[in-house]
């Protein structure tokens, strides 16, 4: 019989392992200032098949230029493809964050709403990026788990499914 799995036990060696690595996008960049709704939503979205080595110097790239949802739809989506060409798919992208944007400026005063149905409903943005917003802007109880996480879970025995359930969509 194998002993019991002891989440806590796990959660204090996974800290004291990644001591010496750097800290994930998301959370380096709402430590220098980028915390908003938005800047995460979007550095989230510019992350996506893209290596944080990346990711990192290129949403500070675009943020220099456009950090609100108002001053990122008065850009053109050729400008924003150019800020964030270093990503992966950044023609696509530069299209959905424009959009994005002018739906904040068009339909929620400016202001994104810390709200699952409002991140989700937007094209482009998923449950990762929706709850990594969630979690570190909003300080809501969100997580990102994704099928990485699940199958770490399943072999150290914490659950056992087959696979991760999905949120629902809006």
């Amino acid at each position: 019989m194998s002993a019991a799995f002891d989440i806590s036990a796990a959660f204090t060696q996974l800290r004291d392992l990644m001591q010496g690595y750097p800290r994930a996008a998301m959370f380096q960049l709402a430590e220098e200032g980028y915390d908003s709704p938005f800047e995460q939503l979007i550095s989230c979205m510019i992350s996506i098949r893209t290596y944080d080595e990346v990711s990192l110097p290129v949403s500070r790239q675009l943020f220099a230029r456009a950090k609100t949802p108002q001053a990122m739809s008065e850009l053109s989506v050729a400008e924003i493809e150019s800020l964030i060409k270093r990503s992966t798919y950044a023609e696509r992208k530069a299209q959905q964050i424009w959009a994005i944007a002018k739906d904040i400026v068009d339909n929620h005063s400016g202001e994104l709403p810390c709200d699952v149905n409002v991140l989700l409903g937007f094209k482009g943005v998923g449950p990762k990026c929706a709850h990594l917003t969630l979690g570190i802007a909003c300080q809501q109880p969100f997580i990102s788990v994704d099928v990485h996480v699940h199958r770490v879970m399943n072999r150290w025995g914490y659950v056992e499914t087959k696979k991760p359930k999905k949120p629902p969509r809006p």
